[in-house]
């Protein structure tokens, strides 16, 4: 078990959990104190708290055996849970919770956390004895998501718990996990009372600013000022210090004043605080601000902030921010770790929901995505980020939350360069920002380049229905733009299709194709018919509207005639009003150019397409010895504790174990050695030198090679040529023609693996055709659909096929290892020749290195 961690319970609160440790006798033996007797009979069945007493010596004595864990509750040892490992494989199963947490499932999170670690420990079963009339307890064993079986024996009964995750457990951990995180914000987001510490009389300090905005707003709670220098701050009484019971604490004192100030609040039983002040992490200052959230972590207490702009939830009338201006309610839930950002969006969208997460210490887009999904109040999710804290659970959330509500994000830092120095081609093209581009594309993300864009498409998606394909018609009243429009459409990827014969009737001088040219001096009222007849049409899926002011009847009476045309239509309506942004009714979204407007709707159509896409189950690939991999790696880590470059024999081993097909190899160190594994491949061959070279930038590959003597000299030679860089060489046959592609993969720490495909051979750098997924990998077809060189795969100029469900294979193989194995940093795969009876792959390099096994998906903890 590891260390201690943090973790959400159902009501909100927060618990500490960590392994038994000897020094924990006294605090047991309190916690038995605590307990009723009633308790204590469930838990030990027969004498009470004497036994309890007597057990609690036993397991922190230096004979203990079992594997326990505690959690804490604002400081105070309040459960115990352990498991006894048996030598059959199986552990007995057992725990005592404090009277007072009962019900705010810190019980059945402890269960979780013993049976996973008794998992990763080789327990195949965990054995619990429950008296019948312990029901609470048999609901919690019965609900964990594991496989139960039962049978009485008198008045007890006899729980055998299958200590192997199931799918069921993965649902029911995250749907725990959800109303956690849920309640664990509901009084900061939506609070019944506010504090304001630092609320002062000067109106330009940033506590009274907030103190204006909370009162102008017209949040309906109550409101302490709290300034031991002040008695009558904004016509409000102050106070000497924070109220007791107070949901939501916005502090905006000096960062010298911080921590006294949370201490103060975690003493008054505050549900969250907003920490405005700077000077914190941003000022080099980590320290104070980790002291400040094991403050707010010990009471319970959640943190948003420090240095921010603070919240706002529009519906609750809650403005506790120092923004200039009023934020206007909608249905877009922001959160921006910028705040310059933040302030910017406010003014060009409505929200719901705002969270200024500044330095993000403990509050972040994995709660507040957390909070959102159930928000009745947020249609939209927009994000501005800086840095991931949890990406992998981030990817985990959003795709749950992306298929009821669209997720957009902005994250700055796309031109960083990697953490490390790679060599493999695969390295070099996975950056940190390719592996965010991966993430967010298997999570239904919608990533932006811009605040420009977040705005356009969270328009879009606020007041539209979903798209229900790429058919779009373009109606208006200026050709040019709807030109550009339909040229826009194309470059996207959408379509702009003839429209049925007699769908709208013609008129004087228009050209009524697609797109529906109505001419300049088209009225407003033709221009909302034309829009009603398309809107109704099946034929169509969009609706984009081009209106060029001051045409026609002008820029109200247009907007007004595409309001009313619109009214109660279920199909995706848009405008372009060249030269005005803007939101018609409310509604339909406008747009000052046509690309502005298609490249908004192209991300909302990926989305949509993303939504209506089955969900495919990752299957495990047939004939993985995961085992046997796991050993060749920790028998080179052992060798090379800082990493290595597998030798091609390891290499192939390596990859065999994941089926993966490679031409036959034999290591040679000299030119006879070269000519007799050449008379064992099969003439002719290839040579091809090793070491710490890239072969083919030094000479260091020779085809074709069809006599010994042909070898000899050929060895002889690149020897002379390379120097001492070449270790020496490989002998493969000479394979037949086909195409040459790189499949490879990486690890990042954070991000977790990546696996790429694209365009191999000495081709691989300068076309850079390549994509990218996150494993499992399920759709290895499409990914190799989307590279630019795929028709050279399905017969190019009267080429034979190349076989691409056996490439997809290797594809998903790949993905495969690298998501069992995250020591294998970096790997490539280069080239894999695929010809119509195949893939195999003729060059592999694979880098390992130390690193920390990832945490698991299934572990419940803050962060």
């Amino acid at each position: 078990m590891s260390e201690g961690y943090d973790v959400l319970l159902r009501d909100g609160g927060i618990a500490h959990v960590r392994p038994l440790r000897p020094t924990d006798r006294e605090a047991l033996h309190e916690l038995v104190a605590r307990s009723s007797e009633r308790s204590a009979y469930l838990r030990f069945f027969t004498g009470g708290r004497n036994t309890a007493h007597s057990y609690m010596d036993r397991v922190t004595g230096e004979e203990y055996r079992g594997h326990a864990l505690v959690a804490s509750v604002k400081g105070r040892l309040v459960a115990v849970a352990e498991y006894i490992p048996m030598d059959d494989g199986r552990a007995d199963l057992a725990i005592l919770l404090d009277d007072a947490v009962h019900g705010n499932g810190l019980g059945t999170l402890l269960l979780e956390h013993i049976a996973l670690d008794a998992a990763a420990h080789g327990v195949r079963e965990l054995v619990a004895d429950v008296l019948g009339e312990n029901r609470a307890m048999l609901r919690v064993l019965r609900d964990l998501g594991l496989e139960v079986s039962q049978h009485f024996d008198g008045g007890t009964l006899h729980l055998d718990i299958a200590a192997v995750p199931t799918s069921r457990l993965r649902e029911a951990i995250a749907a725990r996990d959800h109303e956690a995180g849920r309640a664990s914000l509901a009084r900061v987001l939506a609070p019944r009372s506010v504090a304001v510490i630092g609320a002062s009389r000067n109106e330009r300090a940033i506590g009274h600013k907030v103190l204006r905005n909370l009162l102008d707003g017209g949040f309906a709670g109550p409101i302490y000022p709290v300034n031991p220098n002040a008695t009558v701050v904004a016509g409000l009484a102050c106070h000497t210090k924070v109220p007791e019971g107070v949901d939501l604490a916005v502090v905006a004192v000096p960062a010298r004043h911080v921590l006294g100030v949370a201490r103060d609040c975690a003493a008054a039983g505050a549900a969250g605080l907003v920490v405005l002040t700077s000077g914190f992490a941003e000022a080099g200052q980590r320290g104070v601000e980790s002291e400040l959230l094991t403050i707010c972590r010990a009471a319970g207490m959640r943190l948003i902030g420090p240095n921010c702009l603070g919240v706002v939830n529009t519906a609750a009338r809650l403005n506790a921010s120092f923004l200039p201006h009023r934020p206007v309610r909608g249905a877009v839930a922001l959160m921006s770790q910028s705040g310059a950002v933040g302030a910017a969006l406010l003014e060009r969208l409505d929200v719901s929901s705002f969270v200024s997460v500044g330095n993000k210490a403990d509050v972040s887009g994995n709660d507040l995505l957390e909070f959102w999904e159930d928000d009745p109040d947020t249609d939209v999710i927009a994000l501005y980020l800086e840095s991931f804290g949890n990406p992998r659970k981030f990817a985990r959330i959003a795709r749950r939350v992306g298929a009821r509500k669209p997720v957009l994000l902005v994250k700055s830092g796309r031109s960083g360069a990697g953490d490390r120095a790679v060599r493999s081609h695969t390295a070099a093209a996975a950056t940190p920002d390719v592996a965010v581009d991966a993430l967010t594309r298997a999570a239904g993300v919608i990533r932006l380049d811009s605040v420009n864009e977040l705005i356009d498409v969270a328009k879009l998606l606020a007041g539209q229905p979903l798209p229900r394909g790429r058919r779009v018609a373009v109606v208006g009243n200026s050709g040019g733009p709807q030109a550009m429009a339909a040229d826009a459409c194309e470059r996207h990827g959408l379509v702009v299709p003839e429209l049925p014969p007699g769908l709208l009737e013609a008129r004087a001088a228009a050209a009524l194709g697609n797109p529906v040219d109505l001419t300049a001096d088209a009225t407003a009222a033709e221009i909302g018919a034309a829009v009603a007849v398309l809107a109704a049409s099946p034929d169509v899926d969009v609706v984009l509207v081009v209106y060029t002011p001051p045409f026609g009847d002008g820029l109200d009476a247009t907007r007004q005639a595409v309001a009313d045309a619109t009214k109660g239509a279920d199909k995706t309506v848009l405008a372009c009003v060249v030269g005005h942004d803007g939101v018609i009714d409310g509604r339909v979204p406008s747009y000052a150019f046509p690309e502005q407007a298609v490249q908004a709707l192209a991300h909302v159509v990926g989305y949509a397409e993303w939504r209506r896409r089955p969900v495919e189950p990752p299957t495990a690939p047939p004939s993985v010895d995961e085992r046997s991999a796991r050993e060749i790696i920790d028998a080179e880590l052992e060798a090379f504790p800082d990493g290595s470059w597998l030798s091609p024999a390891a290499t192939a081993r390596l990859l065999g174990c994941y089926g993966v097909r490679l031409v036959e190899s034999i290591d040679v160190d000299g030119p006879d050695a070269a000519a007799r594994a050449a008379a064992r491949v099969g003439l002719p061959v290839v040579l091809k030198a090793t070491g710490p070279v890239h072969k083919s930038d030094v000479g260091g590959v020779r085809l074709n090679l069809r006599t010994e003597d042909d070898v000899r000299l050929a060895y002889r030679e690149m020897s002379a040529h390379i120097g001492d860089d070449m270790t020496g060489a490989i002998v493969q046959p000479m394979l037949p023609g086909g195409v040459e592609i790189i499949v490879g993969g990486v690890n990042y720490p954070a991000f977790g693996p990546l696996v790429m495909v694209g365009m191999g051979g000495v081709m691989a750098d300068l076309l850079a055709d390549r994509a990218f997924r996150v494993p499992p990998v399920t759709d290895a077809a499409d990914m190799i659909g989307e590279l630019r060189c795929v028709p050279l795969l399905h017969g190019y100029r009267g080429s034979p096929p190349a076989d691409v469900d056996a490439l997809a294979d290797q594809v998903t193989r790949v993905g495969k290892l690298l998501e069992d194995l995250p020591q294998v940093a970096e790997l490539d795969l280069n080239p894999v020749i695929v010809t119509p009876d195949g893939a195999t792959t003729v060059d592999a390099r694979i880098r390992v290195a130390p690193c920390e096994p990832p945490p698991s998906p299934l572990l419940r903890r803050l962060r």
